[in-house]
């Protein structure tokens, strides 16, 4: 597994936690973490990559 796929499983991981538990500080830490993996993606891959 490649960086890019592990960035994009662990954001994919967080996002559907996320959808499964009502806490809402959690979520919005979820979700925080997958934004800044997929923006990470994004460096990595030069912004050539679309979701």
């Amino acid at each position: 597994m490649n960086t890019i796929q592990y960035l994009e499983d662990q954001a994919a991981r967080a996002e559907r936690l996320a959808k499964r538990i009502t806490d809402t500080p959690t979520i919005e830490k979820l979700l925080t973490f997958a934004g800044d993996r997929r923006r990470e993606i994004e460096v990595i891959s030069g912004g050539r990559r679309r979701n």
